[in-house]
């Protein structure tokens, strides 16, 4: 019996240590990946293939036990990169020479060493946040062993290549464009000057061959035109761009004064995924800088940490080098879509302390890691204080909690977010009436709302795989909505689509905010079907 208890336990840890590498981007777990070269001079070359070409130093990987041959690696892509350095962020290519050869279904490992985040939990912190409400890579950390010596503790981030497609958007197929302008490099001859990845329109394709970087696919004719329509045609820009994922990147960007991106200087580190109803969806990446790391919104010299803390929420909303922030926040009901994404996001991540325990326990699951770790840019002294300490008497990172609290402070305390949002107490949709044998034959929606509320909006679609419309909710008493003036809105949706299925969510309106029911309806939706409403 004990040796019966005794192999049950190890049973059961085994299947415990299985579950953990289900999935390679479990976020409390510490991946382990061996390389192996057989060049002693592998740093040389590295450095060597880094800035001449493209090209990989085919090498083995070991992923937590499972073994992969001739896997193609080189030096991250990015500012973080240092020559000569014992250490740098690294890229594996699990499929150079196998094509079928992969990783839990991963071709691609993406290894950064955090180069301006003495707390090492950036990245990991803002992909977490972003993955609530967003498409946004999953993170977490890797133990790098390169030639059987410890190389260091880097944080392990997911591609965004077919793997992360097709789990976010249902397909894999569609143009993927990088902002990555080249800030060495002048523009192309008749270029406009300072545009990067700003989405400024310019003159000719080789302009933005010079600040986009085309991933996979090769349509510059729709990224041109996409950038055509903001500029010249914006009353038209949700049908080639998705306004809603745009909305939550800047709101993003601005609330945790994420400046290594669109919003600031040279508006670099997003992708552009153009999805299957031909809209180009940005998708934030590279949050090392996050957090107040880089401080340059493109406007004059570095800000300095108390700006940074009381950055305008309106940021950039009046200047032309910033097209895609003005026609957001130029338009009324976007601009309330903006705000109310902050909202949501200060009111899910940093209520009572919440982002300075989440950032204490990742730092307490790596200590232990870095410690060891003779590689590392910061002593553990300043890794200790890396969350309530500016660190670097030139870099000036600020102390990531502190800064995240004193900013949340900043931001709850504007006016704009102390006028009340629009209630909404209840939405259902009428059932078939017990014992009648009359069927439902239509959904009929309605969303009780507070009396300051001027509109009521549902957001409907038949399947996933369409695009939602909308419909106006009223209040008029002819709307299955009882009495006129009650608050009780109501419509009537006839099916569609060749199914009986309905899913919706509801937006309601007063004249400064708007609210949503679900609160996250940009990943959750009602859903109701015409069975359900006559069983």
């Amino acid at each position: 019996m004990k040796k019966f208890l005794l192999w049950a336990v190890a049973a059961f840890l085994f299947s415990l240590s299985s579950q953990a590498q289900k999935d390679f981007y479990a976020t409390d777990t510490i991946q382990e990946i061996r390389i192996v070269f057989t060049q002693d001079n592998w740093r040389y070359l590295l450095d060597s293939l880094r800035y001449n070409g493209e090209e990989l130093l085919l090498g083995t990987a070991d992923i937590n036990g499972a073994k992969l041959e001739d896997v193609g690696v080189r030096y991250r892509e990015g500012r973080g990169h240092t020559p000569g350095a014992k250490r740098n962020g690294l890229f594996l290519q699990l499929n150079k020479v196998n094509p079928d050869q992969h990783y839990q279904g991963y071709f691609n490992v993406d290894l950064s060493s955090a180069i301006r985040d003495p707390s090492m939990v950036r990245e990991v912190l803002g992909l977490e946040i972003l993955r609530k409400y967003v498409p946004a890579a999953k993170a977490n950390f890797a133990r790098v062993f390169i030639n059987d010596a410890f190389y260091g503790l880097f944080v392990n981030i997911e591609p965004v290549g077919p793997a992360f497609l097709e789990r976010n958007f249902g397909s894999a197929s569609g143009a993927l464009f990088l902002s990555d302008p080249s800030m060495v490099n002048d523009e192309p001859d008749g270029c406009m000057s300072n545009v990067f990845g700003s989405l400024q329109k310019d003159i000719s394709l080789y302009c933005y061959q010079h600040y986009f970087k085309a991933v996979q696919g090769n349509d510059w004719d729709g990224l041109m035109q996409m950038i055509h329509v903001l500029n010249r045609e914006y009353q038209k820009m949700d049908s080639v761009l998705d306004v809603e994922k745009a909305i939550w990147m800047l709101a993003f960007n601005n609330l945790t004064v994420n400046l290594s991106s669109y919003t600031g200087q040279f508006s670099p580190n997003y992708y552009l995924y153009k999805d299957s109803q031909g809209r180009f969806a940005p998708i934030v990446t590279h949050l090392n800088f996050g957090f107040g790391s880089y401080k340059n919104t493109g406007n004059g010299s570095d800000l300095g940490i108390r700006e940074m803390m009381t950055m305008p929420l309106d940021l950039h909303y009046n200047e032309p080098t910033r097209p895609l922030i003005v026609r957001i926040l130029g338009n009324e009901l976007w601009r309330k879509k903006y705000y109310a994404a902050m909202r949501q996001m200060l009111e899910d991540n940093f209520k009572d302390d919440a982002f300075t325990k989440r950032a204490e326990a990742l730092q307490a699951l790596i200590q232990g890691t870095l410690e060891k770790d003779e590689n590392k840019y910061y002593t553990m002294e300043e890794f200790s204080k890396s969350l309530t300490a500016i660190i670097g008497e030139k870099s000036r990172i600020p102390g990531l909690a502190d800064f995240v609290s004193r900013r949340v402070n900043w931001v709850e305390s504007q006016q704009i977010f102390r006028i009340a949002p629009p209630e909404i107490s209840d939405v259902s949709v009428e059932k078939r009436e017990r014992f009648s044998s009359k069927n439902v034959t239509d959904f009929k929606v309605r969303a009780r709302v507070d009396r300051f509320t001027k509109k009521v909006v549902v957001y409907y679609r038949y399947s996933p795989d369409q695009p939602f419309m909308e419909a106006q909710m009223m209040d008029d008493g002819k709307s299955n909505d009882d009495q006129a003036g009650d608050s009780l809105f109501g419509i009537t949706i006839k099916p569609g689509g060749g199914t009986d299925a309905l899913e919706y969510y509801v937006m309601a309106e007063n004249a400064k905010l708007v609210s949503f029911m679900p609160a996250h309806y940009t990943t959750e939706h009602r859903m109701v079907t015409l069975a359900e409403l006559n069983n």
